[in-house]
């Protein structure tokens, strides 16, 4: 506990300065790196590393992802960078993971077709889920709503967490996260949605943004919603891989899906409901 005390001390600020402070450049190219570097735990985690081939496909794939959602944000017509950019960059990877099947060795050719989704997880889905975050720096006033997503994660993540350790009797998953119990579940949602509805006051009060309180409250819910369901989708991965964490580059924390697994559904959930929904005001 320890550990992953001292560990947030250190790395909240320096986020808390790449989201609010710094320049939309600097947040993709963190989570350039990040997406990377998930790619990497998980074919890790998934037993797949040997397969070096695949593993640089994947990671240069996730590497450039984030960069191509943020030209996609620099252009007016959006949807033809994503066309003309992020199509063919999947396509092409997609393309040299079925060359590698066709190259692979008659015992390995199917083993190597089913890594083909989980390449395409790792190297595609996960990097362009969490670039939504791009796309929420980038917007009007985005410094202040890329921290939607995070207050939501974080503070469900805790507020479940704390939850549990206080009141916690109920396992509904024990084969896929033994330590998560319904009243911590419940006290995620309550908590991440509460904080939702904080936040949400005090830029209403303190920036010309036009706030509605309600319908910022549904953005909590849902969005500690979608992070729960993502927290536990990964922990079943790691649970069919029978492992206990991605990875050990975050001290007390695991690695960066271990820390980020929420945050995946979380951000384009909150992403789409600010585009649908006018809660948010200028």
């Amino acid at each position: 506990m320890k550990t992953r005390i001292i560990t947030a001390a250190v790395l909240i600020p320096i986020a808390l300065c790449i989201l609010i402070i710094f320049p939309p450049i600097v947040l993709t190219l963190v989570l350039s790196a990040i997406s990377t570097t998930a790619a990497y735990e998980f074919l890790k985690a998934t037993k797949t590393i040997k397969y070096k081939r695949t593993l640089i496909y994947t990671m240069v794939t996730a590497t450039l992802i984030p960069p191509t959602i943020f030209i996609s944000t620099l252009i007016p017509n959006a949807t033809l960078v994503l066309l003309n950019v992020f199509l063919p960059i999947s396509f092409i990877f997609f393309s040299l993971l079925l060359i590698d099947v066709l190259l692979a060795q008659k015992g390995e050719i199917l083993t190597k077709f089913r890594l083909i989704p989980l390449a395409l997880c790792a190297g595609v889905l996960i990097p362009f889920l969490l670039s939504t975050l791009i796309n929420l720096k980038t917007m009007p006033y985005g410094n202040l709503l890329v921290m939607l997503p995070v207050i939501i994660s974080i503070l469900t993540d805790s507020g479940a967490y704390f939850t549990g350790i206080a009141i916690g009797k109920r396992k509904p998953f024990p084969k896929i996260s033994p330590k998560k119990t319904t009243e911590g579940f419940i006290g995620g949602i309550i908590i991440g949605t509460f904080a939702t509805v904080v936040y949400a006051t005090i830029i209403a009060n303190t920036t010309p943004l036009n706030v509605i309180i309600p319908a910022t409250a549904l953005f909590g819910l849902i969005g500690s919603i979608t992070t729960e369901i993502g927290d536990l989708s990964f922990s079943l991965i790691k649970r069919k891989c029978d492992i206990k964490d991605y990875g050990t580059l975050i001290p007390g924390h695991g690695g960066i899906l271990d820390r980020l697994d929420g945050m995946i559904l979380c951000a384009p959930t909150v992403y789409l409901l600010i585009s649908l929904i006018p809660a948010i005001i200028i």
